[in-house]
């Protein structure tokens, strides 16, 4: 290829707001330009470190973007002389992979299949098509289908919520009020919900130092600001906690205690006693995200410990079916819930109620029991390869197996990982995208769930094995 005496110092990419990661984002601008042609074939990009400080973000963001940009055809890049547009780049999606069921892309990777995806924290793959094909034919012998094609109540179909009350009750061990639970469009709809019906535009809401990344960008686009509590090897700092409440002066504690996500942590009970008890002294309001208990060796909810205060969102979509967009949130008794109802009809009036209607159906069939089952075991399985495989390189996790473990390791060196095992072929959560504060616990979170085989999760946790060890030919794939 003939390089073209053009450089760029000077081009300064458009980021575009949006849920996905900046790194995608950066690509999304480069594409976009080449299309255009404000980038030429032939253009020289700035230096990786030129372009970070010009948009104020990290070195390692913009690495990734040209590491992606190149993976996709867009650009070349040669040692010592840096990366230029490809004289013959073509339009190419925005998105690297395709979801699961769907033939991932052709001409994306080393591999020549596209890249093992590792992103996405979801249950492992289970059959559930017979599953989903008896409750809807039984839901339709009996009648039952209509509410599927109408409006419902705000709070969810009354038959729906009585099936959560005894769901969360055999499966979580807590007794909740089938009148207290309000039926929501999957877990991040409801956590919309509670930050902007318990917060105002600019207030602070606590959180752990690194968190879900669904939560940084609901706060992010309601106008609110998250305050990363430091943590230990059982979640959030008591003491950080208490000073916290009183400096920001915030009303509402955002926790993942079980499994935390990304570093897998699990709060002992004396901690969560510790948490409860701050919680009620300050008078703070607890959204508890319990979206990983079914993993987990049954810990008491800090909704059993504070009921007064705790909001408990429970969600199908990490260990049941992630597509039937279904999650509840139990509200605290005598809670005053108008604002959160306001809140339901403005950002979707009332919730879909096919996917309601099925999770019913395996309710009341005793069906949902066994498909969670089946996940368990397949998440089981997955989780002693990982841990073949990586061993201590792995944190810990607070229970038995995870559908996600954490690779605590330098920010730069998560940076520079991320950045192999993209060239490599496999695809991890971006490092900084569960951030919240400059002392959060740095690394790479892997998601098990997310390939398609056990094969795939084992060729994928190869290539991770030796890009960390760094050694093999793996992490050199495309080096030019």
């Amino acid at each position: 290829m003939t390089i073209l005496p053009r450089v760029t110092f000077m081009w300064t990419p458009e980021l575009k707001p949006g849920p996905a990661p900046l790194y995608e984002r950066l690509v999304q601008s480069i594409a976009g330009d080449i299309r255009s042609g404000t980038l030429a074939p032939g253009m020289r990009l700035p230096p990786h470190r030129e372009l970070a400080f010009r948009l104020g973000v990290s070195v390692g963001s913009v690495t990734r973007a040209y590491t992606e940009a190149e993976r996709r055809g867009l650009l070349v890049a040669h040692v010592g002389r840096g990366s230029f547009v490809r004289t013959n780049a073509s339009p190419v999606p925005d998105i690297p992979t395709t979801e699961r069921g769907v033939a991932r892309l052709t001409n994306a990777g080393p591999r020549g299949a596209g890249a093992i995806d590792l992103r996405c924290n979801t249950p492992p793959p289970v059959s559930l098509m017979q599953d989903l094909n008896e409750a809807l034919m039984a839901l339709m012998a009996r009648g039952a289908l209509d509410p599927a094609v109408h409006y419902i109540q705000g709070t969810g179909l009354a038959p729906v919520r009585q099936a959560a009350s005894l769901w969360i009750r055999n499966a979580y061990g807590l007794e909740v009020d089938a009148a207290n639970l309000v039926q929501c469009n999957g877990g991040q709809h409801a956590i919309a919900l509670a930050f902007s019906s318990f917060c105002g535009p600019g207030d602070t809401i606590l959180c752990e130092s690194s968190t879900f990344y669904g939560a940084r960008m609901a706060a992010e686009h309601l106008g609110l600001k998250l305050h990363g509590l430091p943590m230990d090897e059982e979640g959030i700092l008591p003491e950080a906690l208490d000073r916290a409440v009183t400096e920001t002066g915030s009303r509402l504690l955002f926790t993942l205690p079980t499994l935390h996500n990304p570093t897998t942590r699990t709060m002992s009970l004396q901690r969560r006693e510790a948490i409860a008890a701050i919680a009620r002294s300050h008078d703070l309001t607890i959204l508890e995200d319990d979206a990983y208990y079914a993993y987990s060796r049954r810990p008491p909810q800090l909704a059993s410990l504070a009921p007064e205060r705790t909001l408990y969102l429970v969600s199908l979509s990490k260990g049941i079916c992630p597509g039937l967009r279904v999650a509840f949130l139990a509200l605290p008794p005598g809670l005053a819930r108008e604002r959160l109802m306001r809140g339901v009809r403005a950002f979707g009036y009332c919730p879909p109620a096919l996917g309601a209607l099925v999770f019913e159906e395996w309710v009341r069939e005793g069906r949902i029991d066994d498909i969670a089952q089946a996940i368990q075991k397949e998440a089981a399985s997955r989780w002693k390869m990982a841990h073949q495989a990586l061993g201590p390189l792995m944190t810990p996790p607070g229970a038995d197996h995870s559908p996600h473990g954490f690779l605590p390791m330098q920010a730069l060196e998560a940076e520079r990982v991320t950045t192999r095992l993209l060239r490599a072929g496999v695809e991890v959560t971006p490092p900084d995208a569960a951030l919240v504060s400059r002392d959060a616990d740095t690394g790479l979170r892997l998601c098990f769930g997310a390939p398609e085989s056990q094969a795939e999760l084992g060729e994928a946790l190869t290539i991770i094995t030796e890009v960390i060890a760094g050694h093999g030919r793996a992490d050199r794939d495309g080096i030019v």
